[in-house]
């Protein structure tokens, strides 16, 4: 690193770490930090992840092999078998700091696992046991006085790492329970064990430069009156004079938005005069900041996730600028209580009633990989699936500040947990640990540096006590008592109408550890599952489609966990396993006739969850025919996954406010290579499981009762639906539309779901056995769709099997597309037109004039403008005009035809993106990943436009192809 100039403010220790063994260096701290510093990555020492874990540094230098790949994580030697020395790791680095005079330098650990000594230049600190908590050390007096300081960090594995069953089970002995550190690493039945535990520096490191007065964890609060007109901004901050003198400080808070063309506009600047005593640690209140009508944060799909700057800084008399703190702040207040209609916890933001749609989360990486880069890829794929409440599950992490940086500009409301998960904690097999971790104290103290490491983040909207099981009694009163409600954010309902303020002796709710958000015990406490802590979520695996709509399915309120399937796609598959494990099921036939899939030993051990469950659930994927090879299996695979996750959303949207208030899927993603319960894979592509999602969770959406087969519209908005229409037409495998009908003239009232009709094709005289629906809710004034969804259905008692030689149909398309590029990313906008059929002219929804409204920020690949152009050209062009904005043209538009000849549905279209360079390799992996769609695994009518958008990043060298597949092109068309 360059010499650090002694400025105030924050420097990232992120690069040239070096790590060893500890068994394999003979040499002390002091020595390392002094007279004997490594000097490269020569041996023992190698390349270290920083933030990581030593297994992430083992498998970067490939000292072990991938534990993510095939079965390469039994060759691992698991702490059990090896001792806890085997893991026990030096961790070096080197950094410049020459201070001024007056001037103090922490060195801050935002966490380790599980507990470390740190030498710099020559003499020790010790961090203290916990995974959860923040460490800062002052070393102002051991800098080397020519700016060179020498930093070595010797970290220890949990005390408890325990051992792995043969039979494996949910976090294996139990043992790690007894620590306060992640649970999942023993292993579960979603993933296998992590061999270090998790060990390591698996956080950010940093180095601090302070003036004599430090500024330590602010706390922002906003409280709502006159129905969210009359807004007050409290804060309060802990500030430390470190020198042996008064110091006379000038303490200022200064709130301002960001406005076009990078004009910021400063709200709000208040400066307060104060004494510090010598060595004196004060907390301060600001008096409260007045707003009128200030733009609030809501939800991803109920509003803008409007942003303010908050900074605070300490000015000394005599010194200057001493210390300078901001943050991103929303201004919004959630609430929930039980409803009496259904029993779940019912949900408020700024006084509106938000019907929960998200998942459960474990965390990015399994060896704690984890980069804002990735955060904010995991967080905006939420969002793209209309997903609004992510549960940060307790076996997993407290979320680190990045992940809820993007949760707070996508708009994901957070369920965190704490670190008691059932299992572990007094109710797995064997029963162990009734009485939680060893050391209470320990837990409490990283609870509550964990609040105040998250609590100004407008996303985090309740802190829960566990994973179905509360905590220890102790801990669990003190939980309770720490993070009690402030009087302004107890339940009412008349949320933000207060007219007058509370009593003036009410304490500034900034003063209170958090204040503002409910604390749950457990996960099936208090209006979640039976509330009553009995196990009553689930279930975690296949259904029939139809039954997430029926009266039987699920009977409370809201439910924390509910899972199903997670095949990825083929060349995930290809990517992450030995070609011994390209071998699809076989497909096991019972007695009862019920199919029993028995997979191969890689997919088992990277806990596959089978399309089938015998006496309850036929297979799903042999509806589609016997899958021939790994594609055939893995594309039939994701028809199951778009329609399993989209009738389960769908299905608890049915229900919404009559039976449900919310649910959570089990799970969104995997921590590693997963096969099952995700709706992108840990290499980042998407499923079609993701796209059911999306669909299912439009804001505004119009579905069928897959029970009733009644049309419903699903309006979660506070607006009233006007003047709108459903267009439902079906097509059958010949190209024909034998049923076709609009409902004119329609009224959907703000949340709230309505029945509108009947679907009859079923009922029609000799109706095909299998056939396409297509539903379009749109506007009656412009023909502008604010909801499309198509479906692929068969009779009752039938199946999709004829849907296999319709793959050989030839549906000719025409795609329209045009490449924008910044730096490094790139946008394709394009056109997709089924051109097998000239549309009847009295349908007029065919161009796919969508409503959505842009919003402003980073460009939202979601978004697209109505378009009302008499020709395609025109159409095009239209589409094009606001991206052009943000990204330079390349050249004109360019235009690839499929030929055709056939008319029918083109069925299940999907691109992906792959990329060319001149080392590529043969069998190599050639995805360019992560990658955002507007939408992919979509079909189109006969006729019929959409608009796609395509966004991602090209690695240096790489020359981008965008390719099509579909049910009818099973040989990739490169269309770009």
């Amino acid at each position: 690193m360059g010499m650090l100039s002694a400025s105030i403010g924050k420097t990232k220790l992120d690069s040239g770490w070096l790590a060893a063994r500890s068994t394999e260096v003979g040499l002390s701290g002091t020595q390392l930090t002094t007279s004997h510093p490594p000097t490269g990555p020569a041996k023992p020492w190698m390349e270290a992840v920083v933030p990581g874990t030593v297994l992430a540094t083992l498998v970067k230098n490939k000292a072990v092999p991938d534990p993510f790949y095939g079965l390469e994580n039994e060759m691992i030697l698991d702490i059990a078998d090896s001792g806890r020395e085997y893991y026990t790791f030096w961790f070096f680095t080197t950094f410049q700091c020459k201070l001024s005079e007056n001037q103090h330098l922490d060195l801050n650990f935002r966490a380790i696992n599980y507990s470390a000594e740190v030498y710099l230049n020559g003499q020790k600190r010790v961090l203290q046991k916990g995974m959860f908590r923040r460490h800062s050390l002052d070393v102002t007096d051991i800098l080397h006085p020519d700016g060179q300081n020498l930093l070595a960090v010797l970290v220890h594995p949990p005390d408890h790492p325990g051992t792995i069953p043969p039979e494996g089970g949910q976090g294996g002995d139990h043992e790690i329970g007894k620590d306060v550190a992640t649970q999942y690493v023993e292993g579960w039945d979603w993933i296998a064990p992590i061999r270090d535990r998790n060990t390591g520096i698996w956080d950010e490191v940093s180095i601090s430069v302070t003036g004599p007065v430090k500024i330590i964890d602010p706390h922002l609060v906003s409280s709502f009156f006159d129905n969210y007109t009359r807004v007050y901004l409290h804060a309060s901050t802990e500030l430390e004079n470190r020198s042996t003198w008064v110091a006379e400080c000038s303490l200022s808070i200064q709130v301002t938005t960001d406005l076009e063309g990078g004009v910021c506009l400063v709200e709000h600047l208040q400066t307060q005069h104060l004494s510090i005593s010598p060595g004196a640690h004060v907390q301060y209140t600001f008096p409260q900041l007045f707003f009128y009508k200030p733009n609030l944060w809501w939800p991803n799909g109920m509003g803008k996730q409007s942003l303010y700057t908050v900074r605070i800084s300490v000015d000394v008399k005599g010194y200057g600028e001493s210390d300078l703190w901001s943050h991103l702040f929303g201004f919004r207040k959630i609430e929930s209580h039980i409803d009496n209609a259904t029993g779940g916890r019912l949900f408020k933001v700024n006084g509106q009633p938000i019907f929960i749609r998200g998942g459960n989360w474990i965390l990015s990486d399994g060896l704690l990989r984890l980069s804002k880069k990735r955060y904010k890829t995991d967080i905006k794929f939420h969002a793209d699936m209309n997903m609004n409440m992510i549960r940060c599950w307790g076996g997993g992490l407290a979320e680190r500040p990045e992940f809820y940086h993007y949760c707070d500009i996508y708009g994901l409301l957070v369920w965190q947990e704490f670190w008691i998960t059932g299992d572990v904690d007094g109710r797995g097999v064997p029963v162990s640990n009734p009485d939680g971790p060893l050391d209470h104290d320990l837990f409490m103290l990283c609870a509550r540096d964990t609040v105040k490491l998250l609590r100004n983040h407008p996303s985090l909207a309740l802190w829960v006590g566990g994973n179905e099981q509360v905590p220890p009694e102790d801990i669990n009163k003190a939980l309770k008592n720490d993070l009690k409600l402030h009087p302004y954010f107890k339940n009412s309902n008349e949320t933000g109408n207060f007219t007058e303020d509370l009593s003036l002796s009410v304490q500034d709710p900034s003063q209170y550890l958090d204040g503002t958000r409910i604390y749950i015990q457990g996960s099936l406490w208090d209006g979640f599952a039976d509330g009553k802590g009995n196990f009553t979520d689930g279930p975690y695996e296949i259904q029939y489609p139809e039954d997430f709509f029926k009266d039987s399915f699920y009977q409370y309120g809201f439910n924390p966990e509910v899972g199903s399937v997670g095949m990825p796609v083929a060349a995930t598959i290809r990517a992450t396993m030995p070609p011994e494990g390209w071998q699809i099921p076989v497909f096991k036939q019972g007695s009862d006739g019920y199919i029993e899939e028995v997979p191969n030993p890689i997919w088992k051990y990277h806990k596959y969850i089978p399309y089938s469950k015998p006496g309850k659930v036929h297979d799903q994927i042999l509806l589609y025919g016997i899958p021939k090879d790994l594609d055939d299996f893995c594309l039939k695979a994701q028809l199951v996954n778009y329609i399993q996750y989209r009738a389960l959303l769908e299905g608890w949207s049915s229900r919404m406010w009559s039976k449900y208030t919310g649910v959570l899927i089990w799970k969104n993603q995997n921590p590693w290579t997963g096969l099952r319960g995700q709706f992108y894979d840990h290499l980042l592509d998407q499923t079609a499981g993701f796209y059911g999602c999306r669909c299912a969770a439009e804001p505004i959406h119009v579905q069928l009762n897959l029970a009733s087969y009644f049309i419903e519209v699903v309006n979660t908005t506070s607006q009233e639906l006007s003047d709108v229409a459903i267009e439902a037409s079906v097509w059958d495998l010949d190209g024909a539309c034998p049923y076709y009908k609009v409902t004119e003239k329609l009224s959907v009232p703000p949340k709230k779901v309505v029945s509108i009709a009947e679907m009859k094709y079923p009922k029609t005289k000799n109706p095909k056995p299998v056939y396409f629906l297509l539903l379009k809710l749109y506007n009656m004034s412009d023909y502008g769709i604010i909801s499309r969804n198509f479906y692929w259905l068969h009779l009752p008692g039938g199946d999709y099997k004829l849907l296999e030689p319709y793959r050989k149909k030839n549906i000719p398309l025409k795609l329209t597309s045009q490449i924008f590029i910044k730096g490094s990313t790139y946008e394709v906008e394009m056109q997709v037109h089924n051109r097998s059929k000239k549309q009847d002219p009295k349908r007029l929804t065919y161009k796919n004039n969508f409503t959505t409204v842009p919003v402003d920020g980073d460009f939202n690949m979601a978004s697209t403008e109505p378009v009302n152009s008499a020709t395609e050209e025109k159409q095009v062009a239209g589409l094009f005009r606001r991206i052009c904005r943000h990204f330079k043209d390349t050249d004109s538009l360019k235009v690839a035809e499929l030929n055709g000849t056939d008319s029918g549905v083109a069925f299940f279209l999907h691109f992906s993106v792959r990329g060319w360079s001149k080392s590529h390799k043969e069998g190599e992996d050639t995805r360019i990943l992560p990658v955002h769609y507007s939408d992919n695994y979509f079909s189109l009518a006969p006729g019929e436009v959409m608009p796609i958008k395509i966004s991602f990043e090209v690695p240096h060298g790489v020359t981008p192809k965008v390719t099509l597949h579909g049910w009818n092109y099973h040989v990739g068309q490169t269309i770009l």
